[in-house]
């Protein structure tokens, strides 16, 4: 018995020691595998993984491919192409990763942003906006990776750079699901440009901060030029419903979306969680008894509700005597104006001058988020805190290249010698994590916009929206009713092709409340004081 107990202790031993030798050279074969997946340029070697992985250093030995969806229509003239090439080979070296640039394009832009989010392709890393993006009832979708353990650990730079309180606005439902645009200065607030010369000719000698001002700009031109139209406007703009209800109220606009235009505002900053709608406000009859008196005397086309023409090349081409926008694109246009209408002085209507209503721009008006299908997280992450922290790989995706896109004078970027706007010109529509720290200057915005920004800091007043998460869920078909109404019907309104304002305002109204208003309007004010709760206690 003695001896066979030895014989079987002997056998068990051995087949013990070969057991897992051969358990070791499947391992190794694995491992070697997974090195190898990306192709013989990814490939580690095992002593290389072996030391990640002895060291605690993360393993960067699979080459990988990392998505980005930016917002805007793909560059065509191969400059993108051409300068991303360089960040991927800084991307290989520092991550062993690559950027694949994905557009979703400005034509029906909204639809296909939101299908692309719920349609569970393996998006990695995405433009988000909370006021403008709908990134709230996506985040409610489940469209979004939560990040509070993955960024300490694989974007350590931009964890540690943003404050506590920017990243408690960045949460849903208590979890990071953003991460914010909150370094980077920028006014996108609305407004009307005009002609300073035209506006002098008219006998305007102040700057225009009304209306009524404006409409006395229009019909000089329309007295004067008569190969301009005064405004040559598309009914794809909001703006008189925006300036009326900036100018003329105390309203604040909630981060509600209501297609056309938004329909839900708070009262005032004092009345901050107070709910209501411009359009049941008799400013909005007034907006539109104006806007059908400007449309008779033809301050911009006869058919305006159809017209798609390029309504700012035209004041560049000085057939047009306003454009409408908002205080960065006129920082541009007025360099662009000084250069093909020397001496139009375009100025600036900000509709906020009239009564001193403004709000600053919201830290999530622009920010990144991580796809829930990512199949990448981790190096999705160390891309991102590569974009956003390391100054030449920031520089390439936001400037181009210098030497072809621009050259350094004097602090700023110029144009380089021989530089072609159809051949050279490049942007990358990167939204998603500017920063200040890197910004290069340029001499293609105008100087004194600094003056719009210094008298804006004058009253301007912080965004009180920031952790406001917007639940539609009991009222989304209400909601979309209501959208729909607004979209057939508010931009007759807002052009004065409605017939009469004082019936068309009193249809639009009950169509809304048909829809739902009353429901919707409850359930906001519901949310909105559970918010003042959660922000004052």
């Amino acid at each position: 018995m003695t001896r066979g107990k030895r014989v079987v202790s002997l056998v068990m031993s051995m087949i013990l020691v070969i057991v897992l030798a051969a358990c070791s050279g499947n391992k190794n074969k694995e491992e070697n595998s997974a090195s190898n997946a990306g192709g013989s340029e990814s490939a580690a070697s095992p002593a290389a993984s072996s030391a990640n992985a002895d060291s605690g250093a993360i393993d960067t030995s699979k080459f990988v491919k990392i998505s980005y969806v930016v917002l805007g229509d793909k560059p065509k003239n191969g400059q993108f192409d051409k300068t991303l090439e360089k960040v991927n080979k800084l991307m290989k070296e520092k991550i062993n990763a690559e950027l694949e640039w994905k557009w979703v394009e400005w034509a029906d832009w909204s639809t296909k942003y939101n299908l692309l989010l719920a349609s569970g392709e393996p998006i990695d890393l995405i433009t988000i906006a909370t006021d403008w993006l709908d990134t709230w009832n996506n985040a409610q979708r489940g469209a979004f990776t939560p990040l509070d353990d993955l960024l300490p650990k694989y974007a350590p730079q931009t964890w540690d750079s943003i404050p506590q309180e920017d990243w408690a606005q960045s949460k849903y439902n208590g979890k990071i699901v953003l991460i914010p645009e909150n370094d980077y200065t920028q006014w996108v607030n609305h407004g009307m440009f005009y002609r300073g010369d035209w506006a002098k000719e008219a006998g305007i000698t102040s700057p225009i901060t009304d209306f009524e001002t404006l409409g006395k700009y229009f019909q000089y031109i329309k007295d004067n030029k008569p190969d301009v139209v005064p405004w040559d406007a598309t009914s794809g703009g909001v703006a008189p419903y925006i300036g009326f209800t900036n100018s003329y109220t105390d309203m604040l606009e909630l981060p509600i979306g209501t297609g056309y235009m938004p329909a839900f505002y708070a009262k005032s900053f004092d009345e901050k969680y107070t709910v209501e709608s411009p359009i049941f406000n008799d400013v909005f009859l007034n907006m539109a008894k104006m806007m059908k008196d400007w449309a008779d005397k033809g301050y911009w086309r006869e058919d305006v509700l159809n017209y798609k023409g390029d309504t700012r090349t035209l004041l560049k081409a000085g057939l047009s005597g306003a454009d409408a926008h908002h205080t960065q694109t006129f920082g541009t246009l007025r360099v662009l104006m000084d250069n093909e209408q020397p001496g139009s002085e375009l100025a600036m209507f900000p509709f906020s001058a009239t009564r001193k209503n403004l709000v600053e721009l919201s830290i999530t008006h622009g920010g990144t988020s991580l796809g829930a299908h990512s199949k990448n997280p981790e190096r999705a992450l160390m891309a991102y805190d590569l974009i956003r922290n390391d100054k030449e790989i920031y520089q390439l995706l936001n400037f181009g290249m210098e030497g072809v896109q621009y050259e350094l004078k004097d602090g700023k970027r110029v144009k380089p010698a021989g530089y072609d706007e159809n051949r050279d010109s490049f942007y990358s529509d990167f939204w998603g994590g500017r920063v200040d720290k890197f910004e290069i200057p340029t001499d293609t915005v105008w100087d004194g916009v600094s003056q719009y920004y210094a008298e804006y800091d004058t009253y301007k007043k912080p965004y009180p929206y920031g952790q406001f998460v917007f639940d539609k869920s009991s009222i989304d078909p209400e909601l979309t009713a209501i959208s729909q109404v607004i979209g057939e019907m508010g931009p007759a309104i807002l052009y004065g092709k409605a017939g009469d304002p004082v019936k068309a305002v009193e249809e639009f109204r009950n169509k809304l409340k048909a829809a739902g208003y009353d429901k919707v309007l409850a359930e906001i004010q519901k949310q909105m004081d559970a918010y003042k709760k959660l922000i004052e206690g």
